[in-house]
């Protein structure tokens, strides 16, 4: 079954709490956030403080990625404010350190790439991440359309004997994530398509129900 990560960067910044209880109310696997640091990409959310007040509120996964220059800089305190999952980007320096460092902590490790960035550039990390993230747009901000070139990625990834989770994020729906499970993938990260729609229950529950 597909799991489903809802992105706190599509919720109401306002009613974050209120939002991110209605996507645990509504079944999702996980809950994504987005960290963002103004110059790996361009904008800025989510410190540590908000991971700690999110673990304090539900106990579905927290699955944090660091869109981050330097994530050695903030890594101890997302893991100590209890991140589940921890995903870097292969465009970074250290990451099979840093991935070592996230495994000791008892979290799981991940693996993104930009959209531009070859499966390749994984492809050495396979056996350390437990995730690797496929980035299906620019990443730094929501609603954007999905670039479909990210299938082939997936496709490679899996043909490479990858075993572990495959995660895409940016510009998925309902439409479009029957075609990305067929290549491969397991973790889907929705933003827009779940926090505006009327009945966040219902949509998550057709999507689990995808083979």
């Amino acid at each position: 079954m597909i799991k489903i990560a809802p992105s706190i960067l599509a919720a109401d910044p306002v009613n974050l709490e209120r939002d991110v209880r209605r996507a645990a109310e509504a079944g999702c696997d996980w809950i994504h956030v987005d960290v963002m640091d103004a110059h790996f990409v361009p904008n800025l959310a989510y410190s540590p403080d908000v991971v700690r007040r999110l673990k304090e509120i539900t106990d579905i996964p927290l699955d944090v990625h660091l869109m981050m220059d330097r994530p050695e800089s903030l890594l101890d305190e997302f893991l100590k404010a209890g991140a589940s999952v921890v995903t870097l980007h292969a465009e970074t320096g250290n990451v099979s350190g840093l991935l070592e460092k996230i495994h000791a902590s008892g979290a799981k490790a991940g693996v993104a790439l930009k959209p531009k960035t070859p499966a390749q550039d994984a492809m050495q990390y396979i056996e350390q991440a437990d995730l690797i993230l496929a980035m299906t747009v620019e990443p730094g901000f929501g609603g954007q359309k999905l670039d479909e070139s990210v299938l082939e990625k997936i496709r490679a990834l899996r043909d490479a004997g990858y075993k572990g989770e495959i995660e895409a994020d940016g510009g998925i729906s309902e439409e479009n994530l029957q075609r990305l499970m067929d290549h491969g993938l397991s973790v889907a990260v929705m933003g827009t398509a779940l926090f505006r729609n009327e009945d966040m229950r219902a949509a998550i529950a057709r999507m689990h129900a995808f083979l």
